[in-house]
């Protein structure tokens, strides 16, 4: 018995070793000068006063901004108020709704899955999630009661599909087709992120009864497909969506500080979403969701295209797992050549611009790199609803984050100014 007992704990260790450990190649970000890694302090200071105007000049009510290179930060810093109604100073380690953000860690968690040979990126999602059933398009639709009729799909959605916003799949709320918003609101599908008491599970098994904008795999529409394959996630792996990152991704990581609802300690970390009235700060009201609920409600809807919170540390320590190829501090969560394969190209020629769209990220193009401003070809990016951004160089090894929370209108220009600042602050 004590033989077996060993034997069953060895194979254990063994499991979760291969899990997670690697051979270290990289530590964990941590501080160092600029010059150090090749970045000119003087351009550097010039973002600082680029930011400090823009906070003086009430174009924004606060911000953090996070620079590295070589894994290395080199700039690090908060400006402005978390809560100017309060007065409260936005700090370094502030907690941000990163909305959108999160679908980049979705589909993280997805090719991981793909690794471990759970399914292939052009099964159909129906294989998985029944209720998806056969494929509808949208044909008619009725103004008076939102009624519509359909006409069967030539193609199914596949989870490339889902990875790449071409299933045909909508996004209710923040559809640009009006007659998406108001299907998505008769049939009560949950966008973005919610208060209530509702699970993806209810939310998507809804969304796979309505019709789709186009045929999949053959145009880009912004969609709802990163909460399916949260919901997929679940399925395939046989545990909650958020037990999942927070045990396969976020805790080897370090990631400590990134959620879906905040633990009590942490809530006063939480930047207050702001909007400009009468020339002043103030909160962002409940509209269609609730801005405070990363910390209040039923807390049960783990949304895998807008759900999580973060730092600006944290989401930086995710991008330079993909500057290392899938591997930080020893931990390697995906391999090299899958990485690869979540950078490249998916969907041809139905971007024709600058950038393209990979199985997480947009990605700049030779196009875009001639263009100037956007860095590297193979540099990757996404942004967040509430005026959050980022970008990673793969060529440069550089990072950029820039972490606001404003909703509405803004008269902000620190988005260009940053990403065209950064690259122009690069020595060697």
């Amino acid at each position: 018995m004590k033989i077996i007992l060993q034997l069953f704990c060895l194979l254990f260790s063994i499991s979760i070793i291969s899990q997670v450990s690697s051979i270290p190649q990289s530590t964990v970000l941590i501080e160092t000068e600029p010059k150090e890694v090749g970045m000119s302090p003087d351009r550097l200071m010039k973002i600082d006063a680029m930011l400090s105007a823009e906070i003086a000049n009430g174009n924004l009510p606060g911000a953090v901004a996070l620079i590295a290179r070589n894994g290395k930060i080199i700039f690090h810093k908060s400006y402005g108020m978390a809560n100017a109604g309060k007065n409260i100073p936005l700090k370094k380690d502030a907690i941000f709704r990163i909305a959108s953000q999160t679908k980049a860690i979705t589909s993280t968690a997805v090719m991981m899955l793909w690794e471990e040979g759970k399914f292939q990126l052009d099964d159909p999602i129906s294989k998985y999630i029944s209720e998806f059933g056969e494929a509808q398009i949208i044909d008619t639709f009725n103004e008076a009661d939102s009624t519509f009729t359909t006409k069967v799909a030539k193609n199914q959605i596949t989870i490339r599909d889902l990875l790449t916003h071409t299933s045909g799949i909508g996004y209710g709320v923040i559809d640009g087709d009006e007659r998406f918003k108001k299907i998505y609101a008769k049939a009560g599908i949950t966008d973005l992120f919610t208060t209530e008491k509702i699970t993806i599970k209810e939310s998507v098994q809804k969304l796979a009864k309505l019709p789709l904008h186009h045929e999949p795999g053959e145009a880009f529409t912004y969609s709802e497909g990163l909460d399916v394959l949260g919901y997929f996630v679940e399925k395939i792996s046989g545990i909650p969506f958020d037990e999942f990152l927070r045990t396969r991704i976020f805790d080897p990581l370090e990631m400590n500080d990134t959620w879906f609802y905040l633990p009590s300690e942490k809530h006063d970390r939480l930047v207050t979403v702001q909007k400009k009235e009468n020339n002043k700060w103030v909160n962002y009201p409940v509209t269609f969701y609730d801005t405070d609920y990363p910390k209040k409600g039923a807390k049960t809807f783990f949304s895998g295209g807008a759900g999580l919170s973060s730092t600006a540390k944290d989401y930086a320590t995710f991008l330079q797992l993909y500057l290392n190829e899938g591997e930080l501090n020893g931990v390697r969560l995906l391999s090299r050549t899958t990485v690869k394969s979540i950078l490249g190209n998916q969907i041809g020629d139905i971007w024709d611009g600058p950038k393209y769209h990979g199985l997480a990220f947009s990605v700049v193009n030779e196009k875009g790199e001639i263009s100037g401003g956007l860095g590297s070809e193979g540099t990757f990016e996404w942004g967040g609803y509430f005026n959050t951004q980022y970008f990673a160089d793969p060529k440069e090894k550089v990072i950029g984050i820039l972490m606001k929370q404003t909703q509405g209108p803004v008269k902000d220009e620190t988005s260009w100014k940053f990403k065209q600042m950064l690259f122009s602050s690069i020595n060697d």
